[in-house]
């Protein structure tokens, strides 16, 4: 039975409608237990990926999500970012390394090219893309990061160093309608994969604010294709084919990583009962939002073949 056939029974007759089935098929197995996810029906999700990693012993998605689902079927889900030691492991291995080394290479390149900089880090978390860029041209920077231990971390390394700063601990949202940010402007406002935290209906007006207050705006995001729906079949071969890749690069840990972060991560796409934290899409709709928002130059720049998508430096003025 394919993927499609399955969605279309799903969408006209709901979830009910659907368990009884055990495919033959390995994806077909692992499609029901993302449906029953969805459901909140974790045992029947466990056993469906039981069966999918049976009939495909050699895929890494379907063991390590069987392994997860059993654990939510008997203790119940966990936030992505409960396990601080599986997310450091994560952020600071794999394909990591080489995504930050570009991205950090890419902005301090652009720092060398001032003599003097005021710089606006949106989602700077603990630095990791901010900290190896700074450039002795930085003389000022301005910190927005909701995360009070992720902003502590930034602002203890910036004391470390000497560097001026203001830290901002408030969401973006927050922090355009402070004084500080009202009366500001920079030569470089710079986010490195926070900006799409935001729903796109905000995007518009954001957009609108830092063309506004920044003279240089630069933006690392990923280019992720537009699914016409998160259980859609064309989005769930999608996740995968760039887990079983993801998973590949943390497979010498124990499961730390996959299980404390990669899982959590991959199954709350499919999750019904949380509240969407995040928005990614195709990196053209990035450029032409920025543009409709008055930004007349939009230049992106290839950064990392990163295991999740292509990951683009956008530079606009």
């Amino acid at each position: 039975m394919s993927l499609e056939t399955l969605w279309q029974r799903y969408l006209h007759a709901g979830y009910a409608a659907l368990q009884a089935e055990m495919p033959d098929d390995p994806l077909a197995c692992f499609y029901l237990a993302i449906l029953a996810f969805g459901a909140n029906d974790f045992a029947r999700a466990a056993e469906w990926a039981a069966a999918a990693s049976r009939r495909q012993p050699g895929s890494r998605v379907y063991a390590q999500a069987a392994i997860y689902l059993e654990r939510v079927a008997c203790q119940g889900k966990a936030g992505v970012y409960v396990d601080g030691a599986a997310f450091g492991a994560f952020i600071r291995g794999g394909g990591n390394v080489g995504l930050y080394a570009a991205v950090s290479g890419a902005l301090r390149e652009v720092y060398g090219q001032y003599p003097f900089l005021r710089l606006l880090d949106i989602g700077v978390g603990d630095g990791l893309a901010l900290l190896p860029a700074l450039t002795d041209a930085v003389r000022q920077v301005d910190l927005v990061e909701p995360s009070s231990p992720l902003l502590e971390t930034t602002c203890a390394a910036l004391n470390a160093r000497g560097v001026p700063y203001r830290a901002f601990n408030q969401t973006l949202q927050a922090f355009m309608d402070s004084p500080e940010a009202l009366a500001g402007s920079w030569d470089v406002i710079q986010a490195t994969w926070s900006l799409q935290s935001l729903p796109p209906a905000e995007h518009p007006a954001v957009f609108r604010w830092l063309q506004a207050h920044g003279a240089r705006l630069l933006i690392a995001e990923f280019d992720v294709p537009r699914f016409v729906a998160l259980a859609s079949p064309d989005h769930v071969r999608y996740v995968v084919e760039r887990y079983e890749r993801g998973l590949a690069e943390y497979e010498g840990d124990g499961g730390l990583v996959a299980q404390g972060f990669l899982m959590p991560v991959m199954f709350g796409y499919f999750d019904r009962s949380a509240a969407r934290t995040n928005w990614e899409g195709p990196i053209q709709d990035w450029v032409d939002g920025l543009r409709a928002a008055g930004f007349t130059q939009v230049e992106r720049r290839p950064l990392y073949a990163y295991f999740w998508a292509e990951a683009f430096l956008l530079d606009a003025r």
